[in-house]
């Protein structure tokens, strides 16, 4: 499981027109990769290390402060351009697979009492961001 978190002052997720999901205060925007192997575990784990990384401000975590997080799931953090010009996405798991996972890491977050706005899985979305700081890092587990 993959993870692009990005530190922001808002975030928010458009589909159709229609925002359906935001953070109006400081938080994470999370871009959220599963792999073909991923597991409940893998979930649980990549909830936890999201919730309690310190990348906020004065290196206080979600947890910490109560930030809230915006996860968006992005097979597209899977794909291997090593080759070619094309992406291969053999790596992502396939939506069925990946769905349940993307679900199930967000309830992990949210039995730990986070704060969490989605995105729509397998929808085309347009993401807005203001980042603070730049601050960004790739998570993985």
């Amino acid at each position: 499981m993959k993870a692009v978190a990005a530190r922001v002052t808002r975030a928010s997720v458009t589909v159709d027109g229609n925002v359906i999901g935001a953070i109006a205060e400081p938080g994470l925007l999370v871009l959220l990769g599963i792999h073909a192997s991923d597991d409940r575990v893998k979930a649980a784990t990549m909830a936890r290390k999201l919730h309690e990384l310190r990348i906020l401000r004065d290196e206080q975590s979600c947890a910490t402060v109560g930030a809230p997080l915006l996860v968006v799931s992005q097979f597209t953090l899977y794909g291997d351009t090593r080759k070619g010009r094309r992406p291969s996405w053999t790596a992502a798991a396939r939506p069925e697979v990946a769905e349940p996972l993307v679900e199930a890491m967000i309830e992990e977050l949210r039995a730990r009492g986070a704060t969490v706005a989605t995105g729509r899985f397998g929808a085309m979305m347009a993401v807005e961001s203001v980042n603070d700081g730049p601050f960004t890092v790739l998570v993985e587990v």
